[in-house]
């Protein structure tokens, strides 16, 4: 496909401008829109490879968590620094891809010969986490290659619109394919999504970042948060949600599958609702940004990320209502995810200097994602002793205290993005 045969039979007028102008960056945006639909599919159907295939408990769906995001913990750092000085990110987001649609493919077939083991689940997702690292931190990079900075928030916004639109149909799909095909075989829709992404890749050729030889320093990304108040705040906000927010998915799909008697169908319909939240979170995130300013709207981000999660402990009652509270968390906490995701994003990408742009993702995937492997296996271990609905209590309040960082700082100030006033800041 050329041009706007991407976009379908929308008339010109329906599409966003930075798509029509840019076929680089259309591309760009394509890869990442069908990447993305995968991921929501293998989202919800790995955990329920390992809840009704394999009988897995409280402790286990904890532990296959912390697995998928351990990579961030081990390797962000050096991936970061790696990229930086390797360069050619391009060509290592296309490594990647093949290689987590490769991963994939291992579970249905294994599936197939009744082979299949908690172990096997494990390792798959410690591979395919750790080549998601490794396409995150090129990625960053790649962006700013593509994207001019006076159109990062509504490029940031298009590529967190796709993100919200795979929500609403990933998750909805993946539950009627297992419902129809299992858990395993679902799964390889999203490797299918992988070499898709990949194959997109390969027809764009951005002038990329120089490579950073002369560095070696697999630390200078965390020096250089922890020198920038904005940036360093927003860790501390991000990462404090993240661990909470991960105690409490760790065990949201037992919880809803054991506990609520949800079947996958309408879980996913479920999950799939809060995406509805997001598509209204990247439609309004710009002028919300405009309106208000890019801290305020951060700020609101965090709030309405995860106040609305405290309806799914506090459902009870008829079906009717217990799926009335789980919808409602969906879409509240869905809006929220993309004005925080949205703002964010764009305030990085304006003030972190570009010979350190993978090393710094690198960091911040680090603690931001390295925190959810803590907050998975917390909540694995209080499922398995406080008991599901006291630890998604848990999970959904604790996920509120990460806007108090934020608050004593210069961000719900802040109205306009900085003009890379960081950029002179040294290593």
């Amino acid at each position: 496909m050329t041009g706007l045969q991407y976009l379908g039979a929308l008339p010109l007028r329906a599409v966003p401008r930075l798509l029509q102008e840019s076929g680089v960056f259309r591309r760009y945006w394509a890869a990442h829109t069908i990447s993305l639909f995968g991921d929501q599919i293998s989202l919800l159907a790995l955990p329920l490879v390992a809840v009704l295939t394999l009988d897995a408990d409280a402790a286990q769906m904890g532990y296959l968590t912390a697995f998928a995001l351990a990579p961030n913990l081990l390797f962000a750092l050096h991936a970061g620094a790696w990229v930086d000085r390797r360069g050619r990110r391009r060509q290592i987001m296309i490594a990647a891809d093949v290689g987590r649609a490769a991963l994939l493919c291992t579970v249905p077939l294994a599936y197939v010969l009744d082979v299949l083991t908690l172990a096997q689940l494990y390792g798959v997702a410690f591979g395919a986490g750790a080549l998601t690292v490794l396409f995150g931190v090129s990625d960053a990079s790649l962006f700013v290659a593509i994207v001019p900075s006076d159109r990062f928030v509504e490029a940031s916004s298009l590529l967190n619109g796709s993100r919200a639109f795979s929500f609403v149909a990933g998750p909805t799909v993946a539950g009627f394919l297992v419902q129809a095909l299992s858990a395993p075989g679902a799964l390889l829709a999203d490797a299918f999504s992988f070499l898709g992404s990949g194959a997109l890749l390969r027809r764009i050729d951005p002038e990329e970042p120089l490579p950073d030889r002369e560095s070696t320093g697999v630390t200078a990304g965390l020096h250089w948060v922890a020198r920038s108040p904005v940036v360093r705040v927003t860790l501390l906000a991000t990462a404090t949600i993240n661990f909470f927010n991960f105690v409490f998915w760790a065990l949201f799909v037992l919880y809803a599958t054991r506990t609520l008697g949800i079947s996958p169908a309408t879980l996913g319909l479920v999950v799939g609702a809060g995406a509805v939240g997001g598509l209204l979170g990247s439609v309004v995130a710009a002028p919300l940004t405009r309106r208000i300013g890019v801290g305020p709207t951060l700020v609101a981000g965090c709030l309405l990320f995860t106040a609305p999660l405290l309806l799914v402990p506090a459902a009870h009652g008829t079906e009717r209502v217990v799926l009335a509270c789980l919808f409602l968390a969906e879409l509240g906490s869905g809006l929220g995810v993309m004005l925080l995701d949205i703002s964010a994003g764009s305030l990085f990408a304006a003030v972190i200097p570009h010979r350190l742009r993978s090393r710094v993702s690198g960091a911040y995937t680090f603690v931001n994602y390295g925190v959810r492997v803590l907050g998975s296996l917390a909540g694995g271990l209080l499922g398995s002793t406080i008991g599901l609905r006291p630890a998604l209590w848990i999970g959904a309040s604790g996920a509120l205290l990460g806007v108090l960082w934020l608050l004593p700082s210069s961000v719900p100030r802040m109205r306009e993005l900085p003009a890379h006033a960081e950029e002179q800041a040294s290593i």
